[in-house]
This record gives structure tokens, C-alpha cells and sequence, in this order.
């Protein structure tokens, strides 16, 4: 695609006022039409990637490597450079399990709509955060199963988004799993049923903590617009990524939501941008620290930064009335346990977990279970923005919409830092392409 078709305008905000309402539909509809896919155990499963970035390249590597019968035929991506670097490196990877010629080799706003269009049974959707909601949309109207990259949404009118397709995909026989890749850990699976079997007691308080260094970013160059360095630099915008909370420390965070088989109800948190202050990171926070209360009265305190030189940890403590566990490798006090199974590669195994499930005529959806999890660290982000006690109903019922009114390369200025007791939770994005 050229320069010109790359810079058609597609409205997200058109999309969202009229995702619930078409999801819901399609139960009805597109299940009586029998527009869905199904991958029966001797089949060859057709794989299709949305977003050819590291992490995509990566889930598609994992796809095929999990499972027998799985080629990737259609690659699809926002820019030129991404696609061949994606290409080159699936080739090398994947051998001749990569099947995607020329003809199935998209970039532009709508590479999405081509390669879920191109006769894939299995979509990976790997771009920034932000348009996860469009596309698992589409790809379930269209009748794909999915495996979709962690976070699924920026604000809670993409989670509710989510949240439709998730339950018109339950109806209409399709899997869903998110890349939340402890719940596919054997470990953490195994320590997870004993926790709720007992092993502990009763869950008082858990703490989860996501602590480390800076990540990349990608130097602006001459003739990049605004939004094309933007999105070159997802991270760094909470428009698009969520801010680090969400699009990182919702790992642990849903380990919380999963330990306590629920979601808070509300939650208190500080945070700043203190380290990480230079324009190219954007406008997002380097540090979070968040108390959540969940509906058992247990309190979890939730802490994740990416600073550099800091020290670095990545984890989960869980208290109980008769023991504490980290989650996945032991248990200590009255039913002691240490885990003494053989590693497995969690970013694999969650694929193995849905190809499995798909082939066996019984799909697995953790849509709604993920749009849980990423809701709650939204209201932990908003908690710290703005500075006031956030509850889980005042998130889950919020217009809170961070999209612009049209995705187009164009001006668009750096969003300013949010200012807790300034920064208001119901807002719409401050900076708009010109």
C-alpha cells in the first residue's frame, strides 16, 4: 500500500458507540449463517498475525511451535519496515511452516481487516493495546479464533467492547486466550488449585510487584509525523499502551484478580513520573504503588516501576490465615508444597492450551476473565492519576474514551502528564491529530 492509503482515516470512536450492540448480534446472526471457523485434529490450522512487532513475531513463532499442523499464511502490520523485518525473521524461525506470499502481506490502517479476510482459522492480534477492541471485533464477526497480546484495552469503553465480542465469541463457539501466560503455567496452575482448595486458608493480603529498568524506545527521524512516532513509541502514550500498569503490571495484577477469584472493589494509589522524565517517554508514569480492596475485605498492594538503576523484581506474595505461597513454586505453613515438575514455556503453552481446545471441539475464552484484569489496572492507573479513591463500578460504567476521533498520521502534540487532584477521571484524550 502507498503513502496515501496508509493515511486514511479510521474512526474508532464511530466503532465504539456501536461495538456492544453489533456483538450482540452476532450470536444470532452470524451463528445461524455458520460463519465460523473449526480445526478438526488431522487439519492444518491457518494462523494469521495482526501487529509484526517483537511480541508478535514472537506469539506467532509460539503458535507453531506449540502444536502439529500450524502455518502462518497472512501477516499483517501498520507499517512497511515492521512487515520485512517480520517476514525475515519468520522465515528463518519457522522454515516452510511459514506460508504467507506476497498476496497475503498487508500494511495500512486496514491490514487487520485483510488478513482476518484471507481464510485463517486463528488470528493473533499483537498491535498497541489501543486497537485490540476493533480488531477482536472483527475477527469474531468474521468467525476466527483468537489469541490476543495482554492488554486488551486502554480505558473501560474499550474493556466493555471487549467484553461484548468476548461473550458473542462463548456463544458462537470460538476460542479466546490472552496473553496473561501464568494462567497456561503449570506451575502457578498447580499452586493456584491448592490455594483455593485450601492449602493457606482464607486469602487475607497479597502483594504483586512488577520492579525494573527503562525499555527502548525509537529515535524520531526526519519526515515522521506526530502520531507515527506516536506509535513507533506505544509505550510511552497511554492513549496506546494504557501506561505501564496496565500494559505490563497486568501480569501480576491478574494473578491477584485469580488467586481471589474476583476483582477489587475499589482502589486507593499514588504515582508519578519522577526517573523517566525526557520527551521521547512520552507522557506516562514511572511508578505506581496501588491498594486494592477486594470483596473479602483482603487488601492487595500492587507496585511496579520501570526506573533504571533500580532494583529489579518481578512477583507475587500471598498471605494466608494458615500459610503463604509465592504463587507458583511453593506453599509454607500448615499444607507445605513445592513445585517438582518439569519447566514449561508458559508463551507456548498457552498456545498449546488453545489449539487443543479448538481441535477438540471445545473452545476456551478467557476474554471476559482478561477484561477483568486489565479493568483493574485501569482503575489502579486512574486511582494514581487522579489522585481520589476509585470503585469498580464508577470504572466498569465510565465513559472514559482515550481514542482520538480518527486514526490519521498527522500533528498531534504529547498528551500532558496527569496531575493527581487536577486529572479527572471522565476526560477525553487532550491531544487531537490536525
Amino acid at each position: 500500500m502507498n503513502r496515501e492509503q496508509l493515511s486514511s482515516s479510521v474512526s474508532r470512536r464511530a466503532f465504539v458507540k456501536t461495538a456492544a450492540a453489533a456483538t450482540a448480534g452476532l450470536s444470532a446472526g452470524l451463528m445461524a449463517s455458520g460463519n465460523f471457523a473449526y480445526a478438526a485434529p488431522e487439519e492444518t490450522l491457518r494462523v494469521g498475525l495482526v501487529g509484526a512487532g517483537g511480541r508478535g513475531v514472537g506469539a506467532a513463532a509460539d503458535a507453531v511451535r506449540s502444536s502439529d499442523g500450524v502455518v502462518v499464511v497472512a501477516v499483517g502490520d501498520l507499517f512497511q519496515d515492521r512487515l520485512d523485518e517480520a517476514r525475515g525473521k519468520l522465515r528463518e524461525e519457522l522454515g516452510d511452516a511459514y506460508q504467507a506470499g506476497p498476496e497475503n502481506e498487508f500494511t495500512g490502517w486496514e491490514a487487520y481487516r485483510h488478513v482476518i479476510d484471507s481464510g485463517v482459522d486463528y488470528i493473533i492480534l499483537a498491535t498497541p493495546p489501543v486497537f485490540r477492541p476493533l480488531h477482536l471485533a472483527y475477527a469474531v464477526e468474521k468467525g476466527r479464533h483468537v489469541f490476543m497480546e495482554k492488554p486488551i484495552a486502554v480505558d473501560p469503553v474499550g474493556v466493555r467492547a471487549v467484553i461484548a465480542a468476548s461473550d458473542a465469541a462463548q456463544q458462537k463457539g470460538l476460542g479466546i486466550v490472552a496473553g496473561t501466560q501464568r494462567r497456561h503455567d503449570p506451575r502457578y496452575v498447580e499452586a493456584m488449585r491448592r490455594i483455593h482448595e485450601g492449602a493457606i486458608g482464607e486469602v487475607l493480603s497479597a502483594q504483586v510487584y512488577w520492579n525494573q529498568g527503562e525499555l527502548w524506545h525509537v529515535e524520531r527521524t526526519a519526515g515522521m509525523s506526530d502520531v507515527e512516532w506516536h506509535l513507533r513509541n506505544w509505550l510511552y502514550f497511554t492513549y496506546l499502551s494504557g501506561d505501564h500498569i496496565v500494559e505490563q503490571h497486568v501480569h501480576n495484577i491478574d494473578v491477584a484478580n485469580w488467586v481471589l477469584q474476583a476483582h477489587p472493589v475499589k482502589a486507593t494509589a499514588v504515582g508519578g513520573r519522577q526517573a523517566r522524565v525526557a520527551p521521547h517517554y512520552g507522557h506516562i508514569y514511572d511508578h505506581f504503588a496501588v491498594d486494592f480492596e477486594y470483596p473479602n475485605g483482603a487488601r492487595v498492594m500492587s507496585m511496579c516501576r520501570q526506573q533504571e538503576g533500580t532494583a529489579a523484581y518481578v512477583g507475587e506474595q500471598i498471605i494466608g490465615s494458615t500459610g503463604m505461597s509465592n504463587g507458583h513454586s511453593w506453599i509454607r505453613g500448615e499444607s507445605p508444597w513445592r513445585w517438582e515438575g518439569e519447566a514449561v514455556n508458559p508463551y507456548v503453552a498457552e498456545h498449546t492450551d488453545l489449539i487443543s481446545s479448538i481441535r477438540s471441539g471445545n473452545p476456551l475464552n478467557e476474554g471476559r476473565q482478561v477484561a477483568e484484569s486489565v479493568l483493574t489496572s485501569i482503575m489502579g492507573r486512574e486511582a494514581a492519576y487522579t489522585g481520589q479513591e476509585i470503585t469498580w463500578d464508577e470504572i466498569m460504567n465510565s465513559n472514559l474514551d482515550l481514542s482520538p476521533r480518527a486514526w490519521e498520521f498527522g500533528h498531534m502534540p504529547t498528551p500532558p502528564v496527569p496531575v493527581p487532584g487536577i486529572t479527572k477521571l471522565e476526560r477525553t484524550l487532550l491531544a487531537e491529530v490536525g
